[in-house]
């Protein structure tokens, strides 16, 4: 090996040698300069359209408006404790609390967004978020979500919790259906749960009950249902049936309104069948009248 090539490869190594001492005494300096630094306030970003907790509370539970954190050196305060007495907010869903050289601590938070209202038949009130999981009602903000209420057992221990119960379960899947579908998110209402368990749903617009059943093939009963609202009533109106039944496969079994008034001459030369039925058109489901 030449003399030049072992030169290059001492200054080479002394370089590098050089750059790491060089790093080494910046990371020690900022560690020092960090050290002395001291907390000058605190910023809090809370995306979002929800008002579930807002700054006044976030500086509660921080105890910033007692003073404890300005002034204080950074080094002193313990980041992970405050992200940890955040999360244990009920409304917050993430925490993350970071400082910058500046003096500054940073707070961002995500709260939990609700599809569901539920009222059990012990009054109990509440949300489930879109984890499916039960959170508490805020004393700041209502959410504008679909209600569920009716013969519903799941209890509420006042705290964040999973769903224990097979039909909150169901009820559940149900909202996150209807609240994924902007067309069913718009109709839906209220989701009613009666003496046998079953779910009903309630509509803004017309005046029949939609019964449900369980939260089996949600997929394909509303699509029937859509194409008896696009083909059927249309053609029928609106108040002929009381009730849309789609709890069975690829029909629809209207059930009639008994107060609409009807020609007496045409009842007589035209008794209704109770058990005619009519496809759609697009062959997805039947309608039969009862």
């Amino acid at each position: 090996m030449s003399g030049k090539r072992i030169w290059n490869r001492i200054l080479v190594g002394s370089a590098w040698v050089l750059c790491l001492g060089g790093l080494v005494a910046l990371m020690s300096f900022i560690e020092i300069k960090k050290a002395e630094v001291v907390c000058k306030g605190i910023k809090v970003y809370i995306p979002g359209n929800q008002y579930f907790i807002d700054r006044q509370e976030v500086d509660n539970i921080l105890h910033t408006t007692s003073h404890t954190l300005e002034g204080r050196r950074l080094e002193n305060i313990n980041i992970h404790e405050l992200e940890n007495q955040l999360k244990a907010n009920p409304f917050v869903e993430f925490a993350k609390v970071y400082t910058d050289m500046d003096g500054m601590i940073k707070v961002e938070i995500t709260q939990r967004q609700p599809i569901l209202r539920v009222i059990n038949r012990f009054d109990q009130d509440f949300y489930v978020d879109q984890h499916g999981l039960k959170m508490p009602l805020s004393n700041n903000y209502t959410a504008r979500v679909v209600v569920a209420n009716g013969y519903i057992d799941e209890l509420f221990a006042n705290r964040v919790d999973t769903l224990h119960t097979k039909l909150a379960a169901s009820i559940y899947k149900t909202a996150q259906y209807i609240h994924k579908d902007s067309l069913w998110d718009a109709q839906v209402a209220q989701i009613y749960v009666n003496q046998t368990h079953e779910i009903e749903l309630i509509p803004r617009v017309g005046n029949q009950k939609i019964l449900l059943g369980n939260a089996d093939s949600l997929d394909i009963k509303f699509r029937n249902l859509k194409a008896f609202y696009t083909q059927a009533l249309p053609k029928v109106g609106w108040d002929k049936y009381k009730a849309l039944n789609v709890k069975y496969t690829n029909q629809v079994i209207g059930i009639k309104n008994e107060d609409i008034k009807t020609d007496t001459a045409k009842k007589k030369s035209a008794p209704v069948k109770r058990d005619t039925t009519t496809k759609l058109n697009n062959d997805t489901s039947q309608i039969k009248q009862q």
